[in-house]
C-alpha cells in the first residue's frame, strides 16, 4: 500500500471540475484498477449464486442426484469464498483510494496556498480554505471510492441479463431495459440536487469565514461590545445554511424513497413474470428460484448506480471549489529564466528611495504605517515592487531562494498548535542553544520559565493562552531562530511595556550583528539602537541618519517623540 502523505503529490488539472477527479484517478490509477477488479469480482460472484442454486435444485434435488447436489453445493461454496475475499480486498482497495484522494486534495492545496502567500489573504476567504479541508477532500475521496463497487454493479447486470436471456428472453429484455429505465426515472433529480449542494456548499464556506473573524476579533468585539450584534449576525447565517441543508435533504429524502420505491416495483414485476412462466412450464423450478434471487440481487446495482450518481454530484461540486482556489495565481511569479544574487549584497527599494546597506540594521519610521508595512511587502517579495538585491531586481530571482534569504515577520504573525520547540524552528535548522539565544534575544525567557515542559510545551491554537506580549515575543524568536540573511520586522515591539523594549532592543542588536536587518517600528528605544534610520513620507523617504540626528527635523520628531517635547 501507498505511504501517505505522499511524496510528489503532482500537478493538479484545475481546468475544470470533472479533469480535476480525472486527474486525481490517474494519479492513482493502481489503486483505482484494483478497487475496480476487486468491485467486478465482488459483484460478479454474488450475481452468479442464484444461477448456482437453482442448478442445485434442478440437477440435484428435483432429479434426486446426490452427486450433483454436492457438487452444486461445492460450487456455491467456491463462489462464496470468492465473493468474501473480493468483498475483503475490494473494501480495502476502497480505503486506499479514499485516502489518497483526500491526501493528494489537502497536499496540492496547501502546496498552493503557501505559493500564493500574501495573496492568499487578499483573494481567497479562510471559510473557502478551512471547507475544503473538513468536508470537500471528503466528497472527492467519496466520488473515488465509490467507482469500485460502481463498476462492479454495471458488470453484475450485464452478467445477470445475460444469464436471464439463456432462460427466458421476455425476462433478459425486461431487465436489459427497465434497469436503465428506472435509472434515467431518477435522472430529473440529480441537477436540482447538484445546484441545492452547490448552494449550500458556497453558505457554508461564508459562515466559516464569519466564524473564523468572530474568534480572530472577539477580543476586540468584547471591548467594543458588539459579540451580541456578531451572535446574531452568525446566528441568522446558520439559519440560512440550516435552511439551505434542509433543501438537500427534502430532494435527498425523494432520491432515496424512490431508489427503494423503483426497484420495489420492478422486481415485483420481474417475479410476477417468472411465476407464470413457472406455471406454464416454460422454466424449471430451480430457473424460478433463481428468478427469485436475481429479483432480489438486482436492488444493489440499482442502488449502487444512483449512489455513484449521487457521490460524483457532490465530488464534482468540492472539485469547483477546489479548482476555484487552485486557479489562483500569486501576485509574482517566477521569471522562466531566473538571476542570480548575493544575499550579502545591498537591498534597494526604487518605489521609496530606500537604500539597505549589507550586515547593518535600518529602521523605517512611517507616520502611515500602511507604508511601511507596504515598504515590507515589496522587500520580501510579497507584493510587486521595483526592489532590487545585489542590483538583481527581487521578481528575476527564485521566490524559494528568496524566501530563504529574507524572512519577512510582521506585525499580524501567529502561532501555531504543536510543540513550542517545533513551532520556534521552523526550517528545521536550529540546534537547542540556538533556540534558546533567539529566545533570550527576543526577552522571551520568563515566558519559558512559566511551563513546565520547557520547549516541549503544547502550543494551543493560535497560540491563545498567551498574552499578546508574550505571542509577539515568541514570533519574533522565531524569526530570529530561522537565522535568514535579511530579516525585515514588522513592528515587533508594539505589544510589550518598555522595559521589556528596551532589553529586546540591546539584544537584538548584538544578536543580528554582522547580518542585515530592517525594523519598522515607531518606538525611540529601537530607533536609538539602529545603525541607520529613514523616514517616510507618502510612500518616499525625506531622511536618512541617526535616531538623534533626525530628531532635530521636527517631522520626525513629531512622529517618535510621542508627545514629550510639548
Amino acid at each position: 500500500m501507498r505511504q501517505l502523505p505522499l511524496d510528489n503529490p503532482g500537478v493538479p488539472d484545475a481546468r475544470s471540475p470533472l479533469r480535476y477527479l480525472w486527474w486525481v484517478a490517474k494519479g492513482q490509477w493502481q489503486t483505482m484498477l484494483g478497487g475496480i477488479f476487486f468491485g467486478i469480482v465482488w459483484m460478479v460472484a454474488q450475481s452468479v449464486m442464484p444461477a448456482v442454486i437453482g442448478r442445485a435444485i434442478d440437477e440435484g434435488v428435483e432429479a434426486k442426484d446426490l452427486e450433483r447436489l454436492w457438487f452444486w453445493s461445492a460450487v456455491l461454496l467456491a463462489v462464496g469464498v470468492v465473493q468474501a475475499a473480493g468483498g475483503i480486498l475490494r473494501h480495502r482497495f476502497a480505503v486506499a483510494n479514499w485516502l489518497t484522494a483526500a491526501y493528494r486534495t489537502v497536499q496540492v492545496v496547501s502546496r498552493h496556498v503557501v505559493r500564493l502567500g500574501a495573496t492568499v489573504t487578499k483573494r481567497i476567504s479562510t471559510g473557502e480554505v478551512v471547507s475544503i479541508g473538513s468536508s470537500d477532500l471528503a466528497h472527492v475521496g467519496n466520488a473515488l471510492e465509490i467507482m469500485g463497487r460502481g463498476v462492479g454493479a454495471l458488470v453484475s447486470f450485464f452478467v445477470v441479463a445475460a444469464i436471464l436471456l439463456t432462460s427466458s428472453v421476455t425476462l433478459g429484455l425486461v431487465v436489459l431495459i427497465g434497469v436503465p429505465s428506472l435509472l434515467l426515472l431518477l435522472g430529473p433529480l440529480l441537477k436540482p440536487l447538484q445546484k441545492r449542494n452547490l448552494a449550500q456548499r458556497e453558505m457554508m464556506g461564508e459562515l466559516n469565514t464569519l466564524a473564523s473573524d468572530i474568534v480572530g476579533g472577539l477580543r476586540v468585539l468584547r471591548g467594543i461590545g458588539g459579540e451580541e450584534v456578531f451572535h446574531r449576525r452568525y446566528q441568522a447565517e446558520s439559519q440560512r445554511v440550516r435552511a439551505a441543508g434542509v433543501k438537500v435533504a427534502v430532494l435527498q429524502s425523494v432520491l432515496d424513497a424512490l431508489q427503494i420505491f423503483l426497484p420495489g416495483i420492478f422486481i415485483v414485476v420481474v417475479v410476477w413474470l417468472g411465476a407464470r412462466f413457472a406455471v406454464q412450464g416454460t422454466i424449471s423450478t430451480g430457473e424460478l428460484v433463481a428468478f427469485y434471487g436475481y429479483s432480489a440481487f438486482l436492488m444493489i446495482p440499482l442502488r449502487t448506480g444512483t449512489e455513484v450518481a449521487n457521490k460524483l454530484i457532490r465530488g464534482l461540486v468540492a472539485a469547483r471549489r477546489i479548482c476555484r482556489v487552485l486557479s489562483v495565481d500569486p501576485d509574482v511569479q517566477d521569471r522562466s529564466e531566473p538571476g542570480n544574487a548575493s544575499a550579502t549584497g545591498e537591498l534597494v527599494d526604487r518605489a521609496s528611495g530606500l537604500r539597505i546597506r549589507p550586515g547593518r540594521m535600518t529602521a523605517v519610521v512611517s507616520e502611515a504605517p500602511e507604508d511601511s508595512a507596504a515598504l515590507a511587502d515589496r522587500l520580501g517579495r510579497f507584493s510587486a515592487g521595483t526592489v532590487e538585491l545585489d542590483g538583481v531586481p527581487l521578481a528575476d530571482l527564485q521566490r524559494q531562494w528568496v524566501r530563504r534569504a529574507i524572512l519577512v515577520s510582521d506585525a499580524h504573525a501567529t502561532l501555531f498548535s504543536g510543540r513550542l520547540r517545533d513551532e520556534l524552528d521552523i526550517r528545521n535548522t536550529a540546534t537547542e542553544t540556538d533556540l534558546f539565544a533567539a529566545i533570550t534575544a527576543a526577552s522571551a525567557d520568563d515566558v519559558l520559565d512559566t511551563f513546565e515542559d520547557g520547549l516541549d510545551t503544547e502550543v494551543e491554537e493560535r497560540g491563545r493562552a498567551f498574552s499578546g506580549g508574550q505571542r509577539q515575543r515568541l514570533v519574533l524568536a522565531r524569526a530570529l531562530a530561522a537565522e535568514p540573511d535579511i530579516l525585515v520586522l514588522v513592528e515587533p515591539t508594539s505589544a510589550v511595556d518598555a522595559h521589556t523594549e528596551a532589553r529586546i532592543a540591546d539584544r537584538l542588536h548584538a544578536h543580528r550583528a554582522g547580518r542585515t536587518t530592517v525594523i519598522t517600528t515607531a518606538s525611540p528605544l529601537l530607533l536609538d539602537r539602529a545603525d541607520e534610520v529613514a523616514l517616510l513620507e507618502h510612500g518616499r523617504v525625506v531622511a536618512v541618519g541617526h535616531h538623534r540626528t533626525l530628531l532635530d527635523d521636527p517631522r520626525y520628531r513629531r512622529i517618535v517623540a510621542r508627545g514629550e517635547d510639548e
